[in-house]
């Protein structure tokens, strides 16, 4: 301790020698780090403490330095879509998370930690930044810790090798230097090439730049030869404009190179907001953002090209707390998930009735109803036009049959709700037109809980106000991409996925779900999940109409409508997963044993080996 704390000494006293004591905090900092980096000096918290008492503004200023550059690594909790520890995660009464990794520690996440499942605009990071540096954390410290990070999972995730960092001209490539300091520090051959004159860099990527104790040399192709692990630190996620020039070269040239990719934030040239690519986006091995992962990092196409994703903590305090967009995953909603009880009869876990179509188009209505009771709904009952009862009858077994030849049939049987909970799917395979969009304002305007899907979504196209007048705050609409567009022609704007799901969710006044490879689930009060669990071979005929019946099978158990909607999608996912390539749609109520058990069994010990005799 004593020999750091001599550095940390001659760090300061070097500071004050070189600089005069009347400098601003901002240069203050600056200039302290510079010497702190020069002498290679350990940064440790308590000394910085201890030295207060002979210098409090220069203690001050390294403490809170200090407060973020030592940090314990977020990806050293968890990453959840591509960690290897086994993780588990329950809810408390507060809302607050508890998450529990392999390694044995516990982290608690409330109101104003650090959410793993927050999803963060540019718009919002760029706040949560700007409100921390107000709140006295050094930007200087922010960046370290964040190159820090980077250094660090690159060395962790490749062995020892030459590597190439390409920085940009803003605040990611300060990143870049800061990882090149770091790695090149650890005895790895570093080579630093520049997008721009570095001399022109501004703050502290000047800083950062400037403290690399190594040649920083124009990028050129070559540059990459011998490379065998590239560093992208181009641009992150202040990008709003087409990548050109020489940043859309070396793009090109990393995604041509043989070396895999680390990028720092985000690939290079994908939106932060959309996923969308610039002109062209580095297809990236790994990817490393800071505090929280970003929409880019879920939609796609720049979820295809961010490939394993850390969120690693730079010493933001607060800022996820207040978030309205979360990765979807069962630790938002493990908390309501039914679960059945002693108690419990079927009537308790809920009634969900499926609206059929006519005779030639019942297995639709069918799959959603097995989705259902498979999810675990205590009742499922068929409502089928006299003409398809035979058909549903030669089908059906558990699954209840009633038939319904009209919308006053419909509401008849509504009255249902009356004794229990009731969750009705209408739309798969129901025929468009006039008579199913009056099935469904049977069902609108009685007390049942409504997902509506398919055929439902388009007999309403040209009275859409007539729809969404109708819709009840809890209610479940599930398009895809083409009934999206025809029920909410012009309503949306030219806006990204996350956005136009969240503004059609307003405008319905009902939970949306936005099918495809990274559906978004949104809440007209701005919640938002996005999907991340899906395998490609969900695309499927009828994998949708399964959907409809777990959030439908899901409402009639007692979860609210964003839970529902929320828990059916990563259940699908799930499913999809289980049941493998090859699948088709009625697979997929098969796999759910499977995937409870997965979700809700508690982990089986793995015994000791045993002893050598």
């Amino acid at each position: 301790m004593g020999g750091s704390l001599n550095h940390l000494n001659g760090a300061l006293d070097l500071a004050v020698v070189n600089h005069q004591l009347d400098l601003q905090l901002g240069q203050e900092v600056d200039h302290i780090f510079r010497a702190a980096v020069k002498l290679r000096m350990p940064l440790l918290p308590a000394e910085a403490a201890r030295f207060g008492h002979r210098h409090a503004l220069q203690a001050d200023i390294l403490q809170r330095l200090f407060d973020v550059v030592e940090l314990e690594g977020f990806d050293d909790r968890f990453d959840f879509l591509h960690g290897a520890r086994p993780f588990r995660m329950r809810v408390n009464s507060d809302n607050s998370n508890v998450a529990r990794t392999g390694a044995g520690k516990k982290h608690e996440y409330g109101p104003n930690g650090m959410n793993p499942l927050a999803v963060l605009t540019a718009d919002e990071m760029r706040a949560v930044e700007s409100a921390a540096i107000k709140g006295g954390v050094a930007s200087a410290a922010l960046m370290e810790a964040a190159g820090k990070h980077v250094a660090d999972i690159a060395m962790r995730a490749w062995s020892k090798r030459p590597v190439a960092v390409i920085c940009g001209p803003g605040n990611n490539g300060g990143d870049g230097y800061v990882a090149a300091r770091l790695v090149k520090a650890a005895g790895w051959p570093v080579k630093v090439l520049s997008i721009g004159d570095p001399a022109a860099l501004k703050g502290d990527a000047k800083l950062m730049a400037e403290v690399f104790d190594g040649e920083i040399a124009p990028f050129e192709p070559s540059g990459l030869e011998g490379a065998a692990l590239i560093i992208d630190a181009i641009f992150g996620t202040g990008l709003a404009r087409a990548v050109e020039g020489a940043a859309k070269a070396a793009i090109e040239t990393i995604n041509a190179h043989p070396a895999p990719a680390l990028a720092v934030d985000l690939p290079s040239g994908v939106g932060a907001d959309d996923g969308a690519v610039f002109g062209a986006a580095v297809e990236a091995a790994r990817t490393v953002t800071f505090h929280a992962k970003k929409p880019g990092h879920l939609l796609f196409p720049g979820r295809a090209l961010s490939g394993a994703v850390d969120v690693v903590d730079i010493g933001i305090k607060e800022g996820t707390g207040a978030a309205t967009a979360f990765e979807n995953h069962p630790g938002l909603w493990a908390g309501v998930f039914p679960r059945p009880s002693w108690q419990g009869h079927k009537y308790a876990r809920g009634h969900v009735m499926c609206v059929s179509g006519g005779p030639l188009n019942t297995g639709a209505a069918r799959l959603a109803a097995n989705g259902a009771l498979r999810i675990g709904a205590g009742l499922v009952t068929m409502l089928s036009p006299s003409a398809a009862a035979p058909v549903h009858a030669a089908h059906l077994t558990a699954i209840m049959l009633r038939e319904a030849n009209s919308a006053e049939d419909i509401a008849r049987h509504m009255r249902d709700a009356d004794k229990s909970r009731l969750a009705v799917v209408i739309g798969p395979a129901a025929g468009v037109g006039a008579a199913t969009r009056d099935n469904a304002l049977a069902v609108l305007n009685s007390r049942a809980g409504a997902v509506l899907d398919a055929d439902a979504l388009t007999s309403f196209a040209d009275d859409r106000d007539l729809l969404f007048s109708a819709l009840r705050a809890d209610d479940v609409l599930t398009p895809h991409t083409g009934e999206f567009a025809r029920l909410f022609a012009g309503e949306t704007g030219p806006a990204d996925k996350l956005a136009m799901t969240r503004a059609a969710s307003r405008r319905a006044g009902c939970v949306v779900v936005l099918k495809g490879p990274d559906t978004v689930i949104a809440a007209p009060d701005g919640r938002a999940a996005i999907n991340a669990n899906a395998p490609p071979d969900l695309a499927t005929a009828g994998a949708g109409d399964v959907l409809a019946g777990f959030i439908a099978g899901l409402k009639a158990q007692g979860m609210a409508g964003f839970a529902a909607a929320a828990a059916g999608v990563w259940f699908h996912g799930a499913c999809g997963q289980a049941a493998g390539p090859g699948l088709v749609a009625e697979d997929l109520a098969g796999a759910v044993p499977a995937v409870l058990r997965s979700l809700l069994a508690p982990p089986t010990p793995t015994p000791a080996p045993e002893e050598p005799q």
